[in-house]
């Protein structure tokens, strides 16, 4: 239990000083980008004179040297402020928790239905090798990983919100006809159908060929054979035995996307003008709001890590002989 507790210790000590590495370093990238912010927002105020963008400058500290501005913000962060938006002048912690349900339900969303489809394709395909099923999940893997991500929402959309008209064309809800209860979170469902299916056909495609050669491989392992050898069922031996050990590489790639995924969703929010944090770094890049940037960057990263932790945890669960090693 002590040797649990300095492990967890450890990685959340490392993942700390991660963050702060990250903030730095987007910082810096951000710091040294083309573009002002205080000619923007003067610019939206419908006057940008000299004086005028001098005053926003100084007042948001954006005259002092860049090291003085880094050492600024780091000590910031590490208390725990993430600042302000110099556009909407509220915290931008406030902004983001915010906007971050409609983004984790997209992404959640995205993440299960390309990890169900994926695998289930896999497993089929590999189960049946040489069949006509096969070729088909191949040739689909091939289109969805090639295709870009706002390439894809922009056919659904035409396809089925303008043409074949079943699904809304943007938005978490329908504003004109506003519904509560059940009746609300059918309407959240039926308007989150396209983008969360935009954003899972990438990640499906990859899992789908991962879980395919995953399990080929597993299901020539002598204890396939064995399993066989004792008389139980077929499916008894793929979904008992041999999913175990072919989940492994899909759930490893699967914490790796988490981050690919929020980038997915900055093209497929702005797409379906769905509100949640990739519409809001959209609006901050093109109001040169850094704060918030920076902000909504340092959060993704945090949950970058935090979902490798739990990657972690998902192979304790899956594969019995990971657990006891990390016991032991």
């Amino acid at each position: 239990m002590l040797k649990l507790l300095r492990g967890v210790i450890g990685k959340v000590f490392y993942a700390l000083l991660l963050l702060l590495a990250v903030a730095a370093l987007n910082f810096t990238l951000v710091h040294f980008a083309p573009g002002d912010s205080a000619e923007a927002i003067a610019a939206s105020m419908g006057g940008s004179t000299s004086e005028i963008v001098a005053d926003l400058r100084h007042g948001f500290g954006l005259d002092r040297s860049f090291c003085e501005q880094l050492t600024g913000y780091l000590l910031q962060v590490a208390s725990g402020n993430l600042g302000e938006s110099f556009y909407f002048n509220a915290p931008v912690l406030h902004l983001i928790l915010d906007r971050l349900p409609a983004t984790a339900l997209l992404v959640l969303s995205a993440l299960a239905l390309s990890f169900v489809v994926g695998v289930l394709l896999g497993v089929l395909s590999a189960y049946r090798p040489r069949s006509l099923f096969n070729h088909i999940v191949s040739v689909f893997s091939l289109v969805g990983y090639a295709a870009p991500v706002f390439w894809t929402g922009i056919v659904l959309l035409v396809s089925f919100a303008l043409f074949v008209p079943l699904f809304p064309v943007s938005g978490m809800t329908d504003v004109a006809y506003p519904k509560s209860g059940a009746a609300y979170a059918i309407d959240v469902l039926h308007h989150l159908a396209l983008p969360a299916v935009t954003l899972a056909i990438l990640n499906t495609a990859q899992y789908s060929r991962l879980a395919r050669a995953s399990m080929l491989e597993t299901l020539r392992a002598d204890y396939i054979r064995t399993a066989r050898a004792k008389g139980l069922g077929e499916w008894t031996v793929i979904g008992k035995h041999a999913l175990r050990n072919a989940l492994i590489p899909v759930v490893t790639l699967m914490g790796m996307h988490f981050g690919t995924l929020f980038a997915g969703a900055i093209l497929v929010e702005t797409v379906f003008s769905w509100p949640g944090l990739g519409r809001l770094v959209f609006e901050s890049i093109m109001r040169r709001d850094y704060p918030l940037l920076l902000g909504i960057l340092l959060f993704s990263a945090m949950l970058v890590v935090i979902a490798n932790m739990l990657t972690d945890l998902a192979y304790q669960a899956i594969d019995p002989r990971i657990r006891k090693k990390s016991r032991a």
